[in-house]
């Protein structure tokens, strides 16, 4: 097993081994370590655990690439490619054993930068759920092994559109004017608490769009290959890639309709 293969099993095998390191902490009982930008932004003790031991195992198998965690920061490698890894995303939904949480692993060539990087394999597993989402550059993404597909040519007054919010308290009011321009448009809204699931849920068709700002690396690294694997057009604001600032991804009709909407709020 060579090149890309190796890089989808490793980023699968790995955040399925910490999903259910997750998952049995989570039976036992959540401990908050501390905050992080604001008091709602929490980490908990899983969260650094479940680093530790993807950190670890990537590390072994791959000892000259380098690594961005939310939790770790980052290391520079040699190799050319960097793993992009939240342990948790959806941590308040952790806290609260809300079933939205999963372990999200990408494997990117070039900086840790989503303006400028390229995706090459991502794992997103949701241990509550038992589903594990993985998908390689140009080989489709899958759930549980099903090929999946993003829902085509929706019209937007039938289509469902998910995002989410700041931990900011400020930000959120401004994200939520947004949201509010766009509402009498869509059939409904979705905001689930994990950008990583999501994007994911955009590729299953679960959703017919999604759109966020303010996302980290990690949070998007993997679950916006998913997405592109599965047919989404996946991009930021004008028409450029994805970026912190914003990330969109639906078919590319519903995708040119809501970056078109935004621009204009």
């Amino acid at each position: 097993m060579t090149g890309i293969d190796e890089l989808l099993h490793i980023a699968t095998d790995i955040a399925s081994e910490a999903a259910l390191l997750i998952r049995e902490r989570r039976r036992v009982g959540v401990d908050v370590a501390a905050s992080k930008s604001s008091a709602e932004d929490i980490v908990t003790l899983a969260d650094r655990e479940s680093e530790r031991l993807i950190r670890d195992r990537i590390a072994a198998l791959r000892p000259n690439d380098g690594f961005l965690g939310e939790e770790t920061g980052a290391d520079r490698g040699t190799s050319g490619l960097t793993w992009v890894v939240d342990p948790i995303d959806g941590t308040v939904n952790y806290l609260y054993d809300f079933p939205a949480y999963a372990v999200s692993i990408g494997v990117v060539d070039g900086e840790p930068d989503p303006a400028t990087w390229t995706a090459l394999a991502a794992a997103v597993v949701n241990p509550v759920l038992d589903e594990t989402y993985n998908a390689a550059r140009g080989m489709g993404a899958h759930l549980n092994g099903r090929l999946l597909s993003v829902n085509r040519d929706v019209q937007p007054q039938l289509a469902l559109l998910g995002t989410g919010f700041s931990y900011s308290a400020s930000r959120r009011v401004g994200q939520a004017a947004v949201l509010g321009g766009l509402l009498g448009t869509f059939r409904d809204v979705r905001r689930a608490g994990s950008a990583a699931l999501d994007l994911c849920n955009v590729a299953s068709g679960r959703l017919d769009a999604y759109f966020e700002s303010g996302l980290h690396p990690w949070d998007q690294a993997a679950g916006a290959l998913i997405a592109a694997e599965a047919g989404a057009k996946v991009g930021g604001r004008g028409g450029g890639p994805a970026t912190q600032d914003l990330v969109i991804a639906a078919d590319e009709s519903l995708y040119d309709v809501l970056e078109g909407m935004l621009a204009g709020l």
